[in-house]
């Protein structure tokens, strides 16, 4: 059995420090470097304007002030992944992701009408009916028509 615990890497049990060069905007009164790239990516997971900055260890002002299009950029990218994930599950199957993106992205409804004025289509189980449907109509509109006329 060791002496030294397991998660600290180099001799005598010391962790092994470095330097790293890191390239961004200097931004607040600190001086801190952030990188756009890491903003966006953080942006294009989720995290909130909030998160970014405590991240950073900047004021959110000075977040979005500094990086407003990386953090559009990002969320636009998130969006556009949700997107692809949802038409992949509903394409895969699933009837009611299909009907809620039918709903949401193509404007579709259930409520069967045809036009703007939001009237339903005529509903019948056979042609016949259909037919008697039709005739009713051009009946009605011919009265109306010899009604005016005479």
């Amino acid at each position: 059995m060791q002496d030294k615990p397991y998660n600290k890497p180099g001799p005598n049990g010391e962790p092994k420090w470095a330097e790293k060069i890191v390239k961004g905007i200097v931004v607040g009164r600190n001086k801190i470097i952030v990188p756009p790239e890491e903003v966006e990516h953080q942006a294009s997971l989720g995290c909130t304007d909030r998160e970014i900055a405590m991240y950073f260890d900047v004021h959110e002002n000075t977040l979005r002030y500094n990086f407003k299009e990386f953090l559009v950029k990002g969320r636009h990218n998130l969006k556009t992944s949700l997107r692809q994930a949802q038409l992949r599950v509903a394409l895969d199957g699933n009837p009611t992701m299909l009907i809620w993106l039918g709903k949401n992205v193509l404007n579709q409804n259930d409520n069967g009408t045809t036009s703007d004025d939001r009237r339903p289509l005529p509903w019948s189980d056979t042609m016949d009916d259909l037919a008697e449907e039709v005739d009713d109509v051009e009946t009605v509109e011919n009265e109306h028509v010899d009604t005016e006329a005479g």
